[in-house]
């Protein structure tokens, strides 16, 4: 009997130790929670971020990818290398697009801003920095991107929108904020 008991010892205790080794290369949920907050934080606090572009990101283990439209080439960098140096973060895979420069893409922008921001029952999602409802143009076709507090915004948004003259389509990817 002892033989088996002394093969069976080692393989007993080295089990745990797999188990640790394999713990520490996979993040803990707590981890990539802590990630997911960070790189929000990160993308949140790039100097150049504006209404006119859309970030958006997935956290899955110890690899972030960046997705979205910008309008400025050097969004997208500044936006891989801001998450590049959040602690536990090892890869980055920046899918971000940077839009074609067009000045007719910019009219439109400008156009849309002023149809939607400052429109009376709209004009509360202009206060603060950073505005909830992203508007990207892109060669005459708009997509509304963000959340808003009610169904009724949202349609607002879209009929705002579709009333700005030179637009080809609109698409309204507006979500409604769940009320819990």
């Amino acid at each position: 009997m002892k033989p088996r008991l002394a093969f069976l010892l080692p393989v007993l205790f080295s089990l745990p130790l797999v188990a640790l080794v394999q713990d520490r290369n996979q993040p803990s949920a707590r981890s990539e929670q802590r990630i997911t907050r960070d790189v929000r934080h990160a993308l949140l606090m790039l100097p150049y971020f504006g209404v006119f572009d859309n970030i958006a990101f997935k956290v899955e283990g110890d690899t972030v990818t960046l997705l979205g439209q910008v309008v400025r080439p050097t969004l997208k960098s500044d936006a891989g290398n801001s998450v590049k140096r959040i602690e536990g973060v090892e890869k980055v895979i920046n899918d971000i697009e940077v839009l074609p420069p067009s000045p007719m893409d910019s009219r439109l922008r400008r156009e849309l801003f002023r149809a939607i921001y400052r429109y009376p029952a709209l004009q509360k999602y202009a206060l603060g920095v950073q505005k909830p409802i992203r508007i990207i143009v892109e060669n005459g076709h708009v997509e509304l991107d963000g959340v808003v507090d009610s169904e009724a915004d949202k349609n607002l948004a879209g009929a705002r929108a579709n009333g700005v003259p030179g637009i080809f389509s609109v698409t309204n990817n507006l979500q409604v904020q769940s009320s819990t």
